[in-house]
């Protein structure tokens, strides 16, 4: 059962409140998980938009936002309207065509058709198995990473592929600091992190941002529990926060 599989009226009636008419309660164990992992998914959505609105009112003309899988932009429209000058990274064709009709004639938001990662060249790019039929929803699984969850390895395309840490280190020479990176990349962000922790690099970043995705990948659960431990100890929520949703 997939976290939100369950009605918002089972979430009330564990806060104590009565459900709507026809809703049912969670009654097995399977359900009362699912139901929990909800209301937490819920508190981080509201937590992640809290910081958001803090972030952008941080933000201003001159200063660096990159948006790490872009989508289709929700978090570049907020970034952009800061007036900060905003690169937006989307390796799926589907979606990078969706934002450029978005951000046509916008000044300040630079789109990159390509996905970033540890290593540059190429890389197959592996799309949900339910893509065909709602690319739009689907879109935000599209990963690099062998292993996910629901995904068809089949159903791929090779796509350009960028090496975040040097983009860290080229942008600190040219411009002093990166102020904000949201990340979003199903997976490919684990092996970033690790090596940006590892290098020193969070110290060139203002704030950094990060949904980080082992439920998806069972066998890197231990080395995301690692980093979470590393950087909980190194560094403040507000400099490093791998909590986003």
């Amino acid at each position: 059962m997939d976290d939100d599989d369950l009605a918002e009226d089972d979430l009330a009636e564990a806060m104590g409140r009565k459900p709507s008419a026809g809703k049912t309660l969670p009654s097995t164990p399977e359900e009362i998980e699912a139901m929990m992992r909800r209301q937490k998914r819920n508190l981080r959505r509201a937590w992640a938009e809290g910081y958001l609105l803090a972030v952008c009112a941080m933000l201003k003309p001159g200063d660096l936002a990159l948006d790490l899988g872009a989508n289709m932009g929700v978090v570049s429209a907020r970034l952009v309207e800061t007036g900060a000058d905003v690169i937006a990274y989307e390796p799926d064709p589907y979606t990078f065509a969706k934002l450029q009709d978005r951000f046509a004639g916008v000044s300040n938001i630079t789109l990159v058709n390509a996905a970033v990662g540890v290593g540059s060249g190429t890389v197959r790019l592996m799309r949900a198995d339910n893509f065909a039929a709602n690319p739009e929803g689907a879109s935000v699984k599209s990963t690099i990473l062998d292993g996910g969850r629901r995904i068809d390895a089949e159903n791929s395309i090779e796509v350009p592929l960028l090496d975040f840490p040097t983009l860290v280190r080229d942008f600190t020479a040219q411009r002093g600091e990166v102020a904000f990176v949201k990340m979003d990349i199903e997976g490919a962000e684990l092996e970033i992190l690790e090596v940006m922790h590892r290098d020193g690099l969070f110290a060139h970043t203002r704030c950094l941002v990060a949904e980080t995705h082992e439920r998806k990948f069972k066998d890197l659960r231990a080395r995301y529990k690692a980093l979470r431990a590393d950087v909980a100890a190194n560094y403040h929520a507000g400099k490093v926060n791998l909590d986003w949703i």
